[in-house]
């Protein structure tokens, strides 16, 4: 029984490989078929691509030729088209060039006319500059001609100057000159606070200070002018280092000898209100320099001879502080002035005050008896004037009595405050 279905099993699977093997070979045959079919159909296409590939060359032969003699045609008449068209352009752009030619000459000619016309005024403009110039020039070649002129003549009242300084009676004036100038620079009037050319007589004869200058203390400046200028003109126009020297030292002995001059005349002794000095000015400060640069010690042997040395720079300032002194003094007056005009005023105030009060005393006892009047009035008088209106009188004018006086005079209240006391009056 199992050996009966082992073998149907076999005969089965023995059946089953036969039909596929069978259906096998009808799918090849058939396939061959279909490929002999497909090979004879690419032959035929690849034929027929060769004819066609001929037929194109052939037709791209003839569609180069036909192409190339109509490109020659219209590139004939293209190039006659466009010669044409340029000629036309060209002749529109000439025609336009010269319209742009013609407004560009216009538009530079209206550019240019402003710069043509500044050049214009420029070039007139020089022209007159340099009329003006030459008018300039010849004006300045005068004036300098006129400053040369007047230099020449300064020059000559230089030396001129120079020559009448070398006169003793010159310098002397000048300095007198230059003396009275800066007292009335310094505010000190003559014949107020100063006078000139004093003479005071000694047993050795009349001696004549320049200046005495009055202090308000009561005493007095005795002021006397030296001009060594001899030396120093000297001095100046040396042509040489060693002139110069020279003549400054001997400037420099002039005025110690004008210092040992003006104190062997002791001019404290002869005027009682004067200080134990005198005041030796000299009308400029570059000749005390130029001394004292030579000889330092100047200054110290003045002082010791009861000297003081004074330039403008210097007299000025102690004028000044004198005329200050003399503001001061005058201050002082005035603040007396006023303080006796004060008394006076108070003393008077008081009498009057005295015055007013008695009156107003007698204002008062009026009033008193004015207003007693009154009263009197309105008691026994109108009383009895007022029967006559009753018994039938008719005035022509109502009597009306006064008023009594209801506002007194004041008294003048005492002065409380202290009286000044006189300048004279000490401290109580």
């Amino acid at each position: 029984m199992t050996s009966g279905v082992a073998l149907y099993v076999a005969l089965a699977a023995i059946g089953g490989l036969a039909i596929g093997l069978l259906i096998g070979l009808w799918r090849a045959m058939a396939l061959t078929r279909e490929l002999a079919l497909k090979d004879a159909e690419l032959r035929s296409r690849a034929a027929a691509e060769l004819e066609r590939e001929r037929m194109l060359a052939l037709a791209g032969e003839r569609l180069g030729t036909a192409f190339n003699q109509l490109a020659d045609r219209q590139l004939q008449s293209h190039s006659d088209t466009f010669l044409k068209l340029a000629r036309e352009t060209l002749s529109v752009q000439t025609e336009r060039a010269k319209g742009d030619l013609t407004a560009r000459e216009q538009a530079i000619d209206g550019l240019v006319a402003p710069i043509r016309e500044a050049l214009a005024r420029a070039e007139r403009q020089m022209q007159e500059l340099d009329k003006s110039r030459s008018e300039t020039q010849g004006s300045i070649s005068k004036q300098l001609e006129s400053l040369a002129a007047s230099q020449h003549a300064l020059s000559a009242e230089t030396r001129n100057l120079v020559n009448a300084l070398r006169r003793p009676e010159v310098r002397g004036q000048w300095g007198e000159i230059t003396l009275r100038r800066l007292v009335e620079l310094a505010g000190m009037v003559e014949h107020c606070d100063f006078v000139t050319q004093s003479h005071q007589p000694t047993e050795d004869g009349a001696i004549r200070p320049d200046m005495v200058i009055h202090l308000p203390d009561a005493r007095d400046l005795v002021v006397d002018v030296k001009t060594p200028l001899d030396a120093y003109l000297e001095a100046t126009e040396a042509a040489t280092e060693a002139d110069r020297r020279v003549a400054l030292e001997r400037h420099a002995t002039i005025v110690a000898g004008r210092i040992r001059e003006l104190a062997s005349k002791a001019y404290w002794s002869q005027f009682e209100r004067s200080p134990e000095f005198v005041i030796l000015f000299i009308p400029g400060d570059q000749f005390l320099s130029a001394a004292m640069a030579e000889r330092p010690l100047l200054l110290d042997d003045a002082l010791r001879q009861n000297i003081i040395l004074a330039t403008p720079t210097s007299l000025v300032a102690l004028l000044k502080a004198v005329a200050y002194g003399w503001q001061q003094t005058a201050l002082a007056q005035n603040a007396a002035e006023i303080r006796t005009s004060a008394l006076q005023l108070y003393e008077r105030l008081t009498t009057f005050a005295s015055h007013l009060g008695n009156v107003g005393k007698s204002l008062g006892d009026s009033v008193r008896a004015f207003n007693a009047s009154v009263g009197s009035l309105e008691r026994m008088v109108l009383p009895s004037a007022r029967r006559f209106t009753d018994l039938g009188v008719q005035p022509r004018q109502r009597l009306v009595p006064p008023k009594s006086v209801e506002e007194l005079t004041r008294d003048v209240a005492a002065v409380d405050t202290p009286a000044p006391t006189s300048p004279t009056d000490g401290p109580h």
